[in-house]
């Protein structure tokens, strides 16, 4: 139950071509404590409770417990999160042996364009394909729960 990831900016929508798969998110935070936050999301047609402990001293990892929820549970509990909620299309892409999910972020993040990457441990080398930009793993306003209180559209 311990995720580890990196974070990246995307410098191009180059990947688009590259991805074997889109799926529209749509997410809100029920407590966006960045100890402990509790979100509900909506990925395609399924719904999501997930449950995520603060980052290690790295940035690379946290506890993170995620269970599939009825689909109309998590539509009526997105209206009981807080204000500010996340939609984007998450674009998966297979690079090397890893899977890359980007994100191009609507509504008040539009412009924003962020990459995560899985890991099995926080030493694991990563293949960086030519989109990837700038790594930032540790700077929270890139976490979701961050934008939805204060928007990239905001950050200019």
């Amino acid at each position: 139950m311990i995720e580890i990831e990196r974070k990246f900016l995307v410098t191009s929508t180059q990947f688009i071509s590259e991805a074997f798969r889109s799926t529209r998110i749509v997410q809100g935070y029920l407590n966006s404590d960045p100890e402990r936050t509790v979100r509900i999301r909506i990925k395609g047609e399924k719904g999501y409770l997930t449950i995520k402990g603060i980052g290690s001293e790295s940035g690379l990892s946290r506890f993170e417990w995620e269970k599939e929820i009825p689909l109309g549970d998590a539509e009526r509990l997105l209206i009981l999160c807080e204000k500010g909620i996340i939609d984007k299309i998450r674009y998966e892409v297979k690079v090397g042996k890893h899977l890359v999910e980007v994100d191009i972020f609507a509504g008040e993040n539009e412009g924003l364009i962020l990459a995560e990457i899985e890991l099995k441990s926080e030493e694991e080398h990563i293949e960086k394909p030519n989109w990837l930009g700038k790594d930032v793993t540790n700077d929270n306003k890139y976490y979701n729960a961050f934008l939805s209180k204060n928007p990239f559209q905001k950050w200019k």
